[in-house]
């Protein structure tokens, strides 16, 4: 229980009270924890108190509201290092999730300038452009339209799309993935991207640019990811 007479404010220990009733299992993954009313009778303190629990652990992505409804607790987010060139299903099984992907889009097109600019191609060259819901565990988690020039890998298919990219194009190019150029943006999901992605129109989403290279310097991809913020977040290890 709370102690009302320690220095650490009241709404911060509920705080750490809840998250040690989901590490617990107490609190599941999915299923609603109690009102704020039941749980200011609980503690004995203010509903106020409480809700300014609630929602820092829902600013944290521990918890989430859905009106009319409760709070639920929700999946824990998926930790991205900053550091490393890897692929999405690189990614997710190193965590002992099942990667797989939905190929929205395949087809051939000639790029914006832009993006010609960036593969280091002229405007009259095609690509191949790519739209695909990633997912890990069946679960949507971010949304991928790709640029790859199409004299990269002119026999490319919607079929080897299913699985990693990256994989495939070392295989085939006989060369290694050297660096990629990565930008970074929060934003609002579009209205488009909320429904593949099954969260609400307003949610934030993390909007990522990644132009990557061969280990001969040539670009062989731009991709524009939108990721969950609610099931994402990027660490980098930042040394002097």
């Amino acid at each position: 229980m709370v102690e009302k007479n320690s220095p650490i404010p009241i709404y911060i220990q509920i705080e750490e009270i809840i998250k040690q009733r989901i590490d617990l299992e107490e609190y599941r993954i999915g299923e609603t924890i109690p009102s704020e009313r039941e749980l200011s009778l609980q503690f004995n303190v203010s509903r106020m108190t409480v809700r300014q629990a609630i929602t820092n652990l829902v600013n944290s992505g521990l918890l989430y509201r859905e009106k009319g409804k409760g709070t639920y607790v929700a999946n824990p987010k998926l930790e991205q290092p900053l550091q490393g060139l890897t692929s999405f299903t690189e990614d997710m099984r190193a965590r002992g999730l099942e990667p797989s992907s939905k190929v929205l889009r395949f087809e051939k097109i000639t790029p914006p300038m832009d993006i010609a600019r960036d593969l280091m191609i002229s405007p009259e060259e095609e690509v191949f452009f790519v739209v695909r819901i990633r997912n890990a565990d069946a679960q949507p988690m971010a949304i991928e339209r790709t640029y790859i020039p199409v004299k990269i890998y002119p026999q490319l298919d919607e079929q080897q799309l299913m699985g990693s990219l990256y994989a495939l194009i070392e295989t085939t190019s006989h060369q290694k993935i050297g660096n990629a150029i990565q930008q970074m943006e929060a934003a609002i999901v579009s209205k488009e991207d909320s429904k593949l992605l099954q969260i609400h129109q307003t949610a934030p989403v993390l909007i990522i640019k990644r132009t990557s290279y061969l280990s001969d310097g040539k670009p062989f991809e731009l991709v524009r990811s939108t990721y969950r913020a609610d099931r994402y977040k990027f660490t980098s290890e930042i040394k002097r």
